[in-house]
């Protein structure tokens, strides 16, 4: 019964997110051409807000636990693991105020509707995965701009979704030059479950009245440890949080 009953709510979920991403495409194009940064910034929290909203359609709730008081005047570089591509939108949401920004490959820069506008325009990094000493001096110069504007970055050091609750191991490629290029940043560790099983049954249909849960953990600066081992402390933190 209901298996029977994601077919037609995913195509009415479907329906809504596109048409959300396509509007807010236009959007964000006059946001942050005629107005600037904080307008386009603004554009994309409510593009990320009615994303949210069009998971309600097919009975998704996000549960997102943050009893800290993050202060945006320290960059955060908010360390997660990655289920889902539905774990972005409620991460950008509910941390709006520090800032998000992406480490992301450069493929995603194009194609994609809101989305690769926002990688391009709104802040984030882009890299070829391919090319790994280019992309290391890129991440260390972004640590660098990220240090001078002190917005967050947020990064799935996976690489990869796992599509289950069991996370792959963490990549330290990405996360080692900027805990070593960003000495006065504090680490966010957030544990993120249920969010893949809204694809159980693939793309299509997908698994109504899942609760996703984003766990936010205790802020650990920068500084306290060396970068290889506050990068172990990290993943371990987040694995320890994921719930089976």
């Amino acid at each position: 019964m209901r298996k029977a009953l994601a077919f037609p709510l995913t195509v009415i979920y479907y329906l809504a997110f596109f048409t959300t991403l396509l509007v807010f495409h236009a959007i964000q194009w006059v946001c942050h051409y005629g107005f600037g940064y904080h307008a386009h910034k603004r554009s994309v929290d409510i593009l990320n807000a009615t994303l949210i909203g069009c998971l309600g359609l097919i009975g998704t709730r996000v549960r997102f636990s943050n009893p800290h008081k993050l202060q945006n005047s320290k960059p955060h570089i908010i360390v997660c693991n990655h289920q889902s591509l539905y774990d972005i939108p409620p991460l950008i949401w509910y941390l709006r105020h520090l800032h998000p920004k992406f480490i992301s490959k450069k493929e995603l820069g194009r194609g994609i509707p809101s989305v690769s506008f926002n990688l391009r325009h709104g802040g984030s990094l882009l890299i070829d995965r391919a090319k790994a000493k280019d992309a290391l001096v890129a991440i260390e110069d972004y640590a660098n701009t990220l240090n001078r504007t002190k917005h967050s970055t947020i990064i799935f050091p996976e690489g990869t979704r796992s599509g289950s609750a069991t996370p792959r191991r963490f990549r330290l490629g990405g996360l080692v030059p900027l805990f070593e290029n960003m000495p006065e940043a504090v680490v966010l560790p957030v544990s993120i479950s249920h969010s893949w099983k809204l694809m159980k049954w693939g793309n299509f249909p997908m698994m109504p009245g899942v609760t996703m849960r984003f766990t936010v953990h205790e802020p650990v600066p920068v500084k306290e440890q060396k970068a290889n081992e506050l990068a172990a402390r990290v993943e371990q933190i987040i694995v320890g949080g994921i719930e089976d």
